[in-house]
């Protein structure tokens, strides 16, 4: 579990810090020497360490430079860059100035980033390089009232575009006396807009003391020490990384490492060697899976000796947690953990003392696995328009199947249809330029409807049962949230990626992706052709994937059953729009997409 650490908490309270760029501030003043960010030095090939000093000398050029702008306090400017110390810089330099800053998704499409550009009115944007910009080419009368485009990276080519400058062009080498606007703590930070797996993306807009509360609440409930070290791989841009992943570490002074990419993340994971993880499930997921793909290639012995590290180490957690009673297998733990646990966790840096996970459900097995391994992981809840956490486990009171208790400050209740609501000072301030949106979701004493089916205990636990909007509601009346479903398909690693359909239908069916490992040894053992193109009429192969899809959805009601299954030709992603930039399915393009598919699983129907 927890291990001691050497460093006092060094919490900023939020009222000394005021503001989001006030709390860098103050640990600047607080902290000078310490390393605050970790990067990978793409020019020299080496990592470089930043210090509080450092940042916030950087900060000050940055801050010039955007002063040479004309800008005025509440113009918007917009971020679509990797994960680097220049995004920390670039938004305490535009808050300082009283600026709104718009993060935006590098993996987004370009059309959907030039609506936010234009609907935002966003006056400067930050890229990476200016392939990012020429990527706008078709949609450049869509960006609204650019006034400047700034990239990290200079581009040998003669740029023909005044709008387009270097960043070394940009920069001053010196800077002057600066001002910093004194910034009211309630007043608009930033505009974040949600994914939109419906419709058009929503701008939620989030004043200072909505993100500070939140990081401070989050502190109270898992704390995190000056010697922690995080690695950041989930883009700045999603709000959980935001705020537990960049200003959490900021308010108690602990370092931050950005990954140089997912694709390296298992690199990355053995030579930051982290402390603490945060992360949606589907990173988890993965590693889950990676470790089962080869338990599954190797000798029976192993996959025993693993699944009897899980139980004993489970079985431990349980009663470490004060709700099982001790065993004498747990004797063995010691011997396990050498000869299992240690291995599994050296593939994670062999240093990480908690994780968080957000943004989506995680799966009770995954959870299981990794708990019953030593490393505990704490689930949680939120939403974008919340800052974004709302409730947490703890290190001291982890119900895995929950997403814990409310964070210090936050309160909930259940409204019509068991949806839950949210009141707080991590409240969004409504949506822009969408006062009917706002509406909608907002009552005026200040609750917000999560639009997400609950259930709170006697102890105020937390459990998310399903989401209102996807909600399949079949025509016998039985009511489905799929993505429970979907999570316990998803268990079978044959299956990539699953959706469920029977809204209005009198039977459900899924759509799914196969994984292309799995199902090779799959059709071996059936002896099916690989090619899983020329087995798609082969009512066997239909009956092959319903029984592997029965095994794993046993618990569910009788009515839930899945009657019929159809394969998706290509994986969803964000490049093909299926999935939104935070890997949400966007179920309405997928239905679009897949509708011959479907109404083949439906004919005489």
């Amino acid at each position: 579990m927890q291990t001691r650490h050497h460093n006092t908490l060094d919490i900023i309270p939020v009222d000394m810090a005021g503001t989001l760029d006030g709390l860098f501030s103050e640990r600047v003043r607080r902290s000078p020497q310490s390393v605050a960010y970790r990067d990978y030095d793409r020019s020299t090939g080496k990592w470089r360490d930043l210090t509080w000093e450092q940042m916030d000398q950087g900060v000050a050029r940055w801050q010039a430079a955007l002063s040479q702008e004309n800008l005025v306090p509440g113009d918007r400017v917009a971020v679509m860059l990797r994960n680097c110390p220049e995004w920390v810089m670039f938004e305490h330099a535009a808050l300082r100035l009283g600026l709104v800053v718009v993060p935006l998704y590098t993996a987004d499409r370009a059309e959907n980033a030039a609506y936010i550009l234009r609907d935002a009115g966003v006056r400067i944007l930050l890229l990476e390089e200016l392939a990012q910009w020429q990527m706008f080419a078709e949609v450049r009368e869509q960006t609204g009232d650019l006034v400047r485009v700034v990239t990290i990276q200079s581009d040998p080519e003669k740029v023909d575009d005044s709008l387009v400058l270097a960043l070394h062009d940009w920069l001053p080498e010196t800077v002057g006396e600066l001002q910093r606007v004194n910034c009211d703590p309630y007043r608009l930070a930033t505009i974040i807009y949600t994914s939109g797996t419906s419709g058009r993306s929503k701008g939620v807009m989030l004043s200072h003391h909505n993100i500070l509360t939140n990081a401070h609440g989050c502190l109270q409930s898992v704390p995190v020490w000056q010697d922690d070290l995080l690695l950041s791989f989930l883009p700045l841009s999603h709000t959980f990384e935001r705020t537990a992943g960049y200003y959490v570490p900021m308010m108690c002074g602990a370092t931050v490492a950005y990954a140089r990419s997912i694709q390296q993340l298992q690199e990355d994971l053995l030579i930051i060697r982290p402390t603490i993880l945060v992360s949606v499930p589907r990173i988890y997921e993965r590693v889950y899976a990676g470790v089962r793909a080869k338990l599954a290639e190797g000798p029976a012995l192993n996959r025993k000796l693993f699944n009897l590290a899980v139980d004993i180490g489970y079985s431990r957690f349980e009663y470490q947690q004060r709700r099982g009673s001790w065993r004498v297998s747990h004797t063995l733990w010691p011997l396990l953990e050498k000869l299992v646990a240690s291995k599994v966790m050296g593939k994670l840096g062999g240093r990480l003392r908690g994780a968080m996970s957000g943004g989506a459900a995680l799966p009770a097995d995954v959870s299981r696995v990794f708990i019953g391994l030593g490393l505990p992981i704490l689930q949680g809840y939120g939403m974008t328009e919340s800052s974004p956490v709302v409730c947490s486990n703890t290190f001291e009171n982890n119900v895995p199947a929950s997403v814990g208790l409310c964070i210090p400050g936050v309160e909930v209740k259940l409204g019509e249809n068991d949806a839950l609501l949210i009141r707080g000072p991590n409240v969004m301030l409504g949506y822009w330029n969408d006062p009917e949106a706002t509406q909608a979701v907002l009552t005026p004493d200040g609750w917000l409807n999560s639009g997400d089916i609950a259930r709170i205990d006697e102890n105020g636990r937390i459990t998310i049962t399903g989401r209102l909007k996807e909600i399949i509601v079949m025509s016998t009346g039985e009511k489905i949230p799929p993505a429970d479903m979907e999570a316990a398909i998803l268990r079978d690693s044959l299956f990539e990626q699953v959706m469920l359909i029977g809204e209005g239908r009198s039977y459900l069916s899924a759509l799914v992706v196969l994984n292309p490992r799995s199902w090779e040894s799959l059709a071996e053992q059936y002896n099916l052709d690989r090619d899983w193109h020329h087995v798609l009429q082969d009512r066997r192969f239909e009956e092959i994937l319903l029984e592997r899809i029965a095994q794993q959805i046993r618990e569910f009601p009788g009515y839930a059953g899945i009657y019929r299954v159809a394969l998706a030709q290509e994986p969803w992603t964000i490049e093909n729009d299926m999935l939104t930039p935070t890997l949400k399915l966007r179920r309405a393009r997928v239905l679009d997409r897949h509708q011959a598919e479907i109404a083949r699983l439906y004919e005489g129907h």
